[in-house]
Parts: structure tokens; C-alpha cells; sequence
């Protein structure tokens, strides 16, 4: 029997590994799981051996990546089995199958307690092992105790204490209450001096736990860790297996050091001065050698010493040699150690005294900006940030603008910033200050806030000996052909004010500057215009005596603008016309600006800050926005039932709405095309990229956070709908406790709905849930089918809305009984409030016989359904997209992570979202642009811009620009499409169809019918 049962495992195991493709293996797998599931039904009838055989293969199953929802009472069973093989088979399961909170556990305390304090040391180590690696609140309360006495018990052999430190670890971990500082404390005092390198690397890391939570309790433990660090520097009694590449115990030397660091100093002149001779011999003994695995523990331990020495305060002559010993790192050629090589340097600044010898590697570093990895490169850059001083700003600066024109765009943001800051604050004079800001500009306009040339204008305002120079180097940069609209800004605003002072230099009279300013009038955003109109007042305003010819040109600019629809501009130019033609009291209105008052500088407050990246940034604003959670993690198990045949009919039961003019006010509701027209502004002439502002500042900003409105959601049958419905909507599926399961995959049917308007949402062998939807302008009608697939009437139906705050949400009444083949219609109204992705849940139950089914399936009602798309022309696109210039309303990711697909694809699967592209907007032929019009109750018709840029190179990454008038929905549209794009397998799974697509298509009462 026993050769018959391995044979059968092994059997198996070589029927999975012979399978040729995931579909065999999957079906093979099925066939096993029917074939347990059955067995264990008559459990009775099972010995202790054959059911630790089916539950090896089950874990097998797991082991391959499988779900086993089933068997787990019987792998818990066998915990209390007499015998060492069962025993141990249901604790090696138990602990792969179950987590902390599962029910069961609560089952088998008291036989894991039984082992803990019996005298069976195998028994004893499997218990240990398991509370170890899956105890949780329950087990720490019941079994603290006992695991204590283990480990600081003298009969018990090293092997079992060990596992009882790192046993009682996990449990102080989950309570820290279970351990009892006064009467501890003493006793880990104690644990320190044990000889056995096993037990005493267990106990360090309970001990690195406990001074983490409250180092003054355990000041006693220190000279125990100073004294088990000088034992293993000077490998004294230690044994062979201990000793890793000739490194004795490396893992216990990291341990020991980082429970060090938790003491704040060490008073004792002695314990301090034993201390620095290890971490001496630990700095001095340390190389790089060619075996990695040596390297990796040797670096290990020297990190650790480096850390704790940074930490202590070391005195100067070991920092320098701390420094010496980086700047070796930094030079090898292991990407690994070059990495913690600066990053430790960094952290090395906060020692003020070893600037000085950090700079001496200052050549490494920059040659480190230049490095392959990207994290090498971000380390090497904070690093010179935080070294950068007066004598070496220059030459850091330098190298930083060069890096600048082939950094990758996702580091060209916090690059500029640390750029501008250095320039700032360790400028030897102003002029080359005003040169660095410029090439800054000039090299990376996109990615260069308005804090920065702002700065530079107050600067050149408040020095007269300044404005000469700025208005001659912003006079260079604006010939050439193709400068970015910051330095149109800048140069505009400088030769303004100031270009009046380079009237006797060459190709700077006012009807030449005037002329080469406004030649880059049509390239600019509507922002930009009113800092130009401002320039040419100045300009005429400089001029005397008046040249009539520069007078016309300018007055006929002011004309134009005069019935713009833009109101800043307008007003300028109303206002400039009619100041021009008050003669000398021009001069005096426009006259320099004053001097700007002394503060500090905006950007050297952001060098206080860390720059976020744009995914801290994604994630601060989701908690800033309104705080629905009616988001669901669906349930997806494999399925193992199979639907009825398509012949199967249903007889139809109407079900009255719950309004009788849902339909007539819908009609009467939605919103004419008329409401989704495009406003209309002057046309400009397309500049080279017209699109080139695409390349800004990959901060993502999002929309300010709304306060959350509590929605009532009237459903019949139910007298009391809880207040706290949002709460229920958030019950993981993975521990509802079903003995149904769903056919199909939940997860890849509501995926399929959110692209389609029919089809299945949820089927189980009982009942099949359709959904058929109508969607116009912000409101939308959902028919749910639920339909019954036996012949035996299903009773206790319920459904209940858990509507998300920014849908408004209304079930017509379901009937507690559907009868036997028969299928009922309830209608849903939905309107959209404002843009989100939080989803609305269906919480449906049933009784069938003795089963009580309960699930909760999201519903599609998803943004993209209250999209209509709409096709723009160039003259459409390019004043909006120019009008929305950035962040907050038009935001901008590099999303990795892409399925490749051919443009074509990703076009139809933009379609797919009723995103509608439009072909030819742009140049490049890699690139997509798409254009749709999204209705909600506060936004009405809202235009929404896409423009996705992809690398032919590499199909794995793209980045989007997402723009609109709104900015929670433009954040909102941005993370939904990254989401789709991320996920295309599930977005893209297929809908299931009538089997009769006439029928459903002409009756949407029948479609359900079809199906079944």
C-alpha cells in the first residue's frame, strides 16, 4: 500500500512535467483536485497515511502556483497525528496553505502547545518552526510563555532554543506585550554569553527586536554584543560550519552591529576603545577579491561597520579612513559595490569634517554619472549635490549642464532643480549664475520650473551692473532657431526692461529686438502672450524719439488681441493701446520695476525637501482624494463548473421599475452634441514641434481632494440599508467561504464588460447574473438578467448596491424567489457625479437548498463608459493643447511595463476605451494621439487629449500625456489608462456572447436566454 501510494505521487509529478503546454498541465491539475476533493469527502474512510498523501499533492499543486481552496481542515488534522510522518506533513502544509488569521488555526493552539512542552525534540522543532513562520496574535497570547522556558532552558538541546528565538521573535513581533521587559532583560543579558554560534545568532536577532522597541531596557546586552564582535574578529573558538569564505559568521557580526546602532553612545571608555580596535580590524582586513560570494559577506560586514561608525561618531583619522576605503569601491567594477560605495559616501556628508576628503574622488564620482545603471547614476548625482561647495560649485555645475543633454528624461527634472540650487548658492559671481540658469533653460526647457527664472529676473533686477550682460546673453540666445518657450519667457521679460542699455551693440536697436521677439509670437502657448504684449509696451515705451513704422507694428499686435478670448490677454492689450497714446505719461506708468525685496529663495527651500518621484507623488494624492474604498479584489480561482447548453430556455419574469418615467427622464436628461463642441480661439500657425511641451516636468500632479458625499441607494426587499456601506465594500473574496464556485474567471468577465456593453458578469452552476447597458451623456441605464439554471426555485435573493461617492446609483426591486428556468430583469439607473475609478459593487446573495451563496461582483460602470468620442482637426487641437500648459491639467508618466504590441493594436485599443485617434496631428509616426469627450454632473461635456509616445526599440515602455479642463479628471483618465495599458491581457480578455446573437440583439430580455 505505501509503494502503491508513493508510486502514485510520484506518478504524478511526472504527468505534470511531461505536460507540453499550460493547457495540459492546467487540465491534468483539475483532474487531480476533482480526484482529492473526492477522496476527502469520505474522510472517514481515509487512513493517516492516504490522507498525508493527498495532502503532499496538494501542496505540490500550491507549489506550482495553483490556488487548493479545499482540503485545508485536513492538512490541520494531521498536526495531532501520533506519528513523526504525518506530523510533519501537516505542519510543513499548514504552514505554506494558511495565513495568521486563518479560522482553522485557532483548531490546532492547543496541539502545538502539547508539542511545545513535550518532551519529543523533533516534535518540539516542528512546532517552533511553524508559530515561527505563521504565528499570529492568538498564538503569541497562548504560547509566549511556554517558548520562553524553551530557550532559556539548560536541558534543551541548541537546535530546539534556536528555533525558539526565532520563534518567540515572530510572536513579540505580532505582541510585543508577550515579552516582559523588567523580568527580560537580564535573561537576554544572559542568552549573549552562550557559546553556541547558533542559538546566539537567533538570540541577536530577537535582541536587534527588543533594543529597536525600547533600547534602555536592555543597556546591560551592550558590552555582551562588544564582546561577541572582538570573538569573531579574532576567530576565537569558532567552529568550521560557522565560518563562511574564511569570514567567521558573518551573519552574526551584521546582527551584532545592528543591534548597536539602536544604543545612542557608548559611555564606557573601555567597551568604546575594544569596540573601535574591531571595527579597525574590520575596516583593515576588507578587499575586493574575485569570488562574489565572499565579497558579498565580507562587504556585508563592512557596510555594517561603516554604518555603526558613522553612527558613534568615530574620531576623524578612522572617517578618513572610512573615506579612503569608499573611494577604492567606487572604482571597481562591480556595479554592486560601486552602489553602496556612494551611497555611503553620501551618507558620510552628514560628517562635516570628511567633505574635504571626499573631494579628493571628486573625478571618480563625475565618471560615475556616466554609469551604465541608473541607480549608480542617482546616487552619484546626490552625491555630488551634497559635496558641492564655493571652491568646486564650478566645476560640479559644469558637469552637471553637460550630463543634462543625455540624462535620461526621468532624471532631467531633479537634475535641473539640484543644478539651478548649486548655482545659486555657490555662485563665485552673478554673471556666470545668469550664464548657468540659461544653458539650463536652454538645454532642458522642459523640465525647468518657473521658480527658476523667476529667480533669475530677481537677481538681475536688484543689480544694476547685472542687466547689461543678462539682456546681451538673452539678445544670443533668442537667434537661434528653435528655443524652448521658458526662454522666450526670460529673454522677453529681460530685453524689456533692460534692453534699452544695448542700444549702441550691434542688431539691438528696439525695431530689431522687437522684430526677433516677435518672431516667436506664433510658436507660444496663451500664457506666454501676455509677457510678450508686456515687451513690446516696454519696447515703445523706450523708444525716442517714436519711430511711427515700430509704433504701427506694435498697435496693430495690440488690435488683434484686443478681442482675444483669453481675459489677461485681452486686458493687456486694451490696456497697452490705450496707455501708448498717452504720450509722456508713458514713461512713467511703464517705467523699470523696483527693486524686489530680500527672501529666501523658493528653490533653496526645495533643497530642504526631497524631490518626490511621480510615484510618491501618484500615491499622496490617491490618499488626499476622496476616500471611497468601494474598490474590490475579485475572486480568481480556477472554475470548475460548465455552463447549461444554448437550448436550454428561460421563461421571463418582468420585474416593475422602480419609476415609471426612468426611461422619459433619461431621454429628457442627456446632454445634445452641441454641449461637447470645442470653444474656439484664434488659430495659430503650427510651430516646428507644436507638440514639443510634451517633454515637461514628469511630476505628477493630481486633482484636489473633494469632500465625500454619502449616496443612498434604494434597494427593495431590504428595509435598512447600512450606513456603513462603503466599509462592506471592501471584504477580500478570498475569505468568503462559498461552497459554490464561480464558472469563469470573475476578474477577466468585468474587464471584458468595462470594454463592452453586453455580456456575462458572473455564473456560478445556480444562477447567471448578464448585464446589458445603455450609456448616454453622464447618465446610464444597467439591466442585470438573473437568470435561473435549474429546475428548483432560488430563494433569499438579495441585492444591494455599494455605490462609490461619485455615483448616484438606483436598483429597481428584485424579488426574493426566482423561479425554476426563469430569468429576471432589474433595471439600474446610474449617474455620474464627477470623474473616479472607484467601482460600484453588487452585493448579491441567494439560497439554494442548503447552500447560502453570497458574492460581490463589481459593476461596469467604469469612467471610460461616460465617454463619447469625438474627432478634433489640427485647428481643434492645437490652441486647446496649448491652452492647458501643464501640470495640474495636464499631466505627463513614463509607464513601464507595457505588453509589446504593434501601434495598430494599441490603437484599436485606445478605440476600445472610446478614446477615438486621430490620425496625422503627429509628426512622428511612433505616436498616437486620441481625443474623447467625458460627461459627468459637475463637469458636463469635458474635452480630454491624449498623446501617447511609444520607442520602436522598446514596446515595453511608453509615456503618456494626458490633458482636459478639469484637473481630477485629468489625473483620474491618466491612471486609468495606465492601469488598461499595464494589464492589456485582462483588459483585453474577450466577452463572452449569446450563443444567438439575433435574438439578444433584437430583445435584450432574451439575451440572457441566448446565453444559457
Amino acid at each position: 500500500m505505501a509503494l502503491s501510494g508513493m508510486r502514485g505521487l510520484s506518478v504524478f509529478i511526472s504527468d505534470i512535467r511531461n505536460c507540453q503546454n499550460k493547457e495540459q498541465e492546467r487540465l491534468r491539475v483539475d483532474k487531480e483536485l476533482g480526484n482529492v476533493r473526492t477522496r476527502f469527502k469520505n474522510e472517514k474512510g481515509l487512513s493517516p497515511y492516504e490522507k498525508k498523501k493527498y495532502v503532499w499533492k496538494m501542496l505540490y499543486i500550491y507549489m506550482l502556483g495553483y490556488d487548493v481552496d479545499f482540503g485545508h481542515m485536513e492538512a490541520v488534522s494531521l498536526i495531532s497525528a501520533p506519528k513523526y510522518p504525518e506530523k510533519q506533513v501537516g505542519y510543513i502544509v499548514t504552514a505554506c496553505l494558511l495565513n495568521e488569521n486563518h479560522d482553522f488555526l485557532r483548531l490546532a493552539i492547543n496541539t502545538v502547545r502539547n508539542d511545545i512542552i513535550g518532551r519529543n525534540e523533533t516534535f518540539q522543532c516542528l512546532a517552533l518552526t511553524m508559530v515561527g513562520n505563521i504565528g499570529g496574535r492568538e498564538f503569541a497570547e497562548s504560547l509566549a510563555p511556554d517558548v520562553q522556558k524553551l530557550l532559556i532552558s539548560s536541558s534543551c538541546r541548541p537546535l530546539v532554543r534556536k528555533k525558539a528565538a526565532l520563534c518567540l521573535l515572530r510572536l513579540f513581533r505580532k505582541n510585543p506585550d508577550v515579552v516582559n521587559v523588567d523580568g527580560w532583560a537580564d535573561r537576554m543579558a544572559q542568552l549573549l554569553d552562550e557559546r553556541d554560534l547558533g542559538v546566539l545568532t537567533s538570540s541577536m536577532s530577537l535582541l536587534v527586536a527588543l533594543v529597536s522597541n525600547n533600547h534602555e531596557a536592555y543597556w546591560s546586552c551592550l558590552p555582551k554584543c562588544v564582546k561577541t564582535l572582538e570573538r569573531l574578529a579574532r576567530n576565537q573558538d569558532i567552529p568550521q560550519e560557522y565560518t563562511y569564505y574564511g569570514i567567521p559568521s558573518p551573519w552574526l557580526q551584521v546582527k551584532t552591529m545592528r543591534a548597536l546602532q539602536y544604543f545612542p553612545t557608548i559611555e564606557d571608555p573601555n567597551t568604546r576603545r575594544s569596540l573601535f580596535e574591531v571595527l579597525q580590524r574590520i575596516l583593515m582586513g576588507t578587499d575586493v577579491v574575485k569570488n562574489v560570494n565572499k565579497n558579498n559577506a565580507s562587504h556585508a560586514v563592512l557596510f555594517e561597520a561603516l554604518a555603526l561608525v558613522m553612527h558613534l561618531d568615530a574620531e576623524k583619522e578612522m572617517m578618513s579612513q572610512c573615506v579612503a576605503l569608499l573611494g577604492k569601491f567606487i572604482a571597481v567594477r562591480e556595479p554592486n559595490i560601486r552602489y553602496l560605495g556612494l551611497e555611503n559616501m553620501t551618507r558620510m556628508l552628514l560628517v562635516t569634517d570628511v567633505q574635504d576628503i571626499i573631494k579628493r574622488h571628486q573625478a571618480q564620482i563625475i565618471t560615475s554619472l556616466k554609469d551604465p545603471d541608473i541607480s549608480i547614476r542617482r546616487r552619484a548625482l546626490d552625491l555630488l549635490y551634497g559635496m558641492c561647495d564655493v571652491t568646486n560649485a564650478k566645476d560640479i555645475v559644469e558637469e552637471l549642464l553637460q550630463y543634462l543633454s543625455t540624462a535620461e528624461f526621468t532624471m532631467r527634472e531633479e537634475l535641473s532643480l539640484k543644478a539651478a540650487i548649486l548655482a545659486e548658492k555657490f555662485a563665485p559671481d552673478l554673471s556666470w549664475y545668469v550664464d548657468v540658469i540659461l544653458q539650463l533653460i536652454d538645454k532642458a526647457g522642459d523640465f525647468v520650473s518657473d521658480d527658476i527664472w523667476f529667480r533669475v529676473v530677481q537677481f538681475v533686477t536688484n543689480n544694476e551692473d547685472l542687466q547689461p550682460y543678462a539682456a546681451a546673453k538673452a539678445r544670443e540666445y533668442l537667434d537661434k532657431p528653435a528655443i524652448h518657450e521658458t526662454m522666450v519667457k526670460v529673454s522677453a521679460y529681460l530685453l524689456g526692461e533692460f534692453g534699452h542699455l544695448l542700444a549702441r551693440r550691434p542688431a539691438c536697436s528696439p525695431k530689431e529686438i522687437f522684430s526677433v521677439i516677435h518672431e516667436k509670437l506664433p510658436t507660444v502657448s496663451p500664457s506666454t502672450i501676455p509677457i510678450l504684449l508686456s515687451t513690446y509696451a516696454k519696447i515703445l515705451m523706450h523708444t525716442q524719439p517714436p519711430d511711427p513704422e515700430l509704433q504701427n507694428q506694435i498697435w496693430a499686435i495690440f488690435n488683434k488681441y484686443e478681442s482675444c478670448i483669453d481675459a489677461e490677454i485681452q486686458q493687456r492689450a486694451v490696456e497697452y493701446i490705450a496707455l501708448s497714446r498717452k504720450g509722456a505719461a508713458l514713461m512713467d506708468i511703464l517705467a523699470e520695476m523696483p527693486k524686489f525685496p530680500e527672501r529666501q529663495s523658493s528653490l533653496i527651500k526645495k533643497a530642504d525637501t526631497e524631490v518626490d518621484t511621480a510615484e510618491q507623488s501618484a500615491l499622496k494624492l490617491r490618499t488626499q482624494q476622496q476616500t471611497s474604498s468601494a474598490l474590490v479584489v475579485t475572486d480568481q480561482r480556477p472554475a470548475n463548473g460548465t455552463p447549461l447548453s444554448s437550448s436550454t430556455q428561460l421563461t421571463l419574469v418582468k420585474v416593475p421599475s422602480m419609476s415609471s418615467t426612468a426611461d422619459h427622464n433619461l431621454a429628457e436628461q442627456g446632454l445634445s452634441h452641441e454641449n461637447g463642441t470645442l470653444s474656439k480661439v484664434d488659430p495659430q500657425p503650427p510651430s516646428a514641434d507644436l507638440l514639443g511641451d510634451l517633454l515637461g516636468p514628469l511630476a505628477i500632479e493630481g486633482p484636489p481632494s473633494t469632500d465625500v458625499q454619502s449616496q443612498q441607494t434604494i434597494v427593495s426587499g431590504l428595509e435598512d440599508v447600512p450606513n456603513t456601506i462603503e466599509a462592506a465594500a471592501i471584504v477580500p473574496f478570498g475569505e468568503q467561504t462559498n461552497s459554490v464556485q464561480p464558472i469563469g474567471n470573475i476578474a477577466e468577465r468585468f474587464h471584458a464588460l468595462c470594454l463592452k456593453d453586453s455580456g456575462v458578469l458572473y455564473e456560478d452552476p445556480y444562477i447567471q447574473i448578464g448585464i446589458k447597458a445603455e450609456w448616454r451623456a453622464h447618465h446610464g441605464r444597467l439591466v442585470l438578467f438573473l437568470g435561473n439554471k435549474n429546475t428548483s426555485p432560488l430563494v433569499s435573493v438579495q441585492a444591494i448596491i455599494l455605490p462609490p461617492s461619485h455615483l448616484k446609483m438606483e436598483l429597481s426591486l428584485v424579488p426574493e424567489t426566482i423561479p425554476p428556468r426563469a430569468q429576471v430583469q432589474c433595471p439600474l439607473e446610474v449617474v455620474n457625479l464627477r470623474p473616479s475609478r472607484d467601482v460600484a459593487v453588487l452585493d448579491f446573495s441567494y439560497k439554494f437548498g442548503n447552500n447560502m451563496i453570497n458574492v460581490k461582483l463589481r459593476l461596469p460602470a467604469v469612467l471610460n463608459k461616460f465617454f463619447q468620442p469625438i474627432a478634433v482637426t489640427a485647428e481643434e487641437f492645437f490652441p486647446q493643447w496649448r491652452s492647458l500648459s501643464g501640470p495640474p491639467l495636464k499631466l505627463q508618466e513614463v509607464v513601464r511595463g507595457v505588453r509589446p504590441m504593434p501601434l495598430l493594436d494599441m490603437a484599436n485599443l485606445l478605440n476600445s476605451f472610446r478614446l477615438i485617434v486621430c490620425p496625422g496631428l503627429d509628426p512622428n509616426p511612433n505616436n498616437l494621439v486620441a481625443s474623447t469627450t467625458f460627461y459627468s454632473e459637475s463637469t458636463r461635456a469635458m474635452l480630454c487629449l491624449v498623446r501617447i509616445e511609444t520607442d520602436p526599440a522598446d514596446r515595453s515602455q511608453l509615456r503618456m500625456t494626458v490633458a482636459s479642463g478639469e484637473p481630477a479628471l485629468t489625473y483620474e483618465l491618466k491612471e486609468f489608462m495606465k492601469e488598461q495599458l499595464v494589464n492589456i491581457p485582462t483588459a483585453a480578455a474577450p466577452v463572452p456572447q449569446p450563443t444567438s446573437p439575433a435574438a439578444a440583439a433584437t430583445d435584450p430580455g432574451a439575451m440572457l436566454a441566448g446565453l444559457l
